[in-house]
């Protein structure tokens, strides 16, 4: 009776390519993480350079960061809590950020960064930043009957996306016999190349309804106020005097006291 020779009717795992070993059609092997099957019986032809001997037949892709299947991401990701995102190339690494930092969108809104939290995490800070703040605790007092720059202002950066604000102000006052004080909040689109009225906080010391040789008092005004995309917003206080023979006081009350302006960024 004939025999007929089939050949392997199934693959035949040999493991890691040997140069010395003897090599059957239907052998599989792998090599630089890829996997190869003999298509012609030899000894001592590599996978790599005898493509009449062997056929490829899985691809373990390219090790890097492109995103193919196969990655090796142990590259990418060195350190423990790295976090993995994909940029407009590949995949990238973010470095894990320091405690108590939140995960936020850079001002580009390109890639994800880490931000210093404040206000227990509700606001943040840094340069993705959505409350601006200055503590004004300088005394300053005034007897100009127009209006002069107290030196309280706040200063922010271009804006790179339109923007609304929530602005609130805060004049801690001082008021004597009679006088007739106002302080000015105002707004600059141009980084403080032009200033425009936001509003007057007057105020007028009555004898009549106070015994005491001065009052302390605090004056505020909030605003909403919307900003185009490469505008630059800042903020100040300005004081005058209407009447009297004494002066505008801020921060007179004593080392406690202090004034300030808050920028809340808020969505359009």
């Amino acid at each position: 009776m004939a025999t007929i020779n089939l050949g392997s009717i199934k693959f035949n795992w040999k493991g890691a390519y040997n140069g010395a070993t003897a090599y059957a059609v239907d052998d599989v092997v792998s090599s630089g993480g890829n996997s190869y099957v003999c298509i012609q019986a030899s000894t001592g032809n590599a996978v790599g350079n005898a493509t009449a001997y062997w056929n490829i037949m899985s691809s373990a892709g390219t090790n890097g960061t492109d995103g193919s299947d196969g990655t090796d991401l142990s590259t990418t990701l060195t350190t423990q809590s790295d976090i993995l995102y994909r940029d407009g190339s590949g995949l990238q690494r973010l470095p894990k950020g320091t405690a108590g930092q939140t995960l936020a969108i850079n001002s580009g809104a390109t890639a994800p960064e880490w931000v210093d939290a404040s206000g227990g995490g509700l606001f943040a800070s840094g340069s993705n930043k959505n409350v601006e703040k200055v503590k004004f605790s300088t005394g300053f007092s005034t007897s100009s009957t127009t209006y002069v720059d107290t030196g309280m202002q706040l200063q922010t950066a271009q804006l790179t996306t339109a923007t609304d604000f929530i602005i609130h102000f805060t004049e801690a006052r001082k008021e004597q016999s009679w006088n007739q004080t106002s302080g000015r909040h105002m707004y600059s689109i141009d980084g403080g190349s032009n200033w425009l009225n936001l509003n007057q906080t007057m105020v007028e010391y009555e004898t009549s309804n106070y015994t005491e040789a001065y009052q302390y008092m605090t004056q505020s005004g909030t605003y909403y106020i919307s900003f185009t995309s490469g505008q630059t917003p800042w903020f100040k206080v300005q004081a005058r005097v209407y009447g009297g023979s004494n002066s505008y006081f801020m921060n007179s009350g004593g080392s406690g006291d202090w004034s300030s302006i808050i920028a809340t960024k808020v969505t359009p």
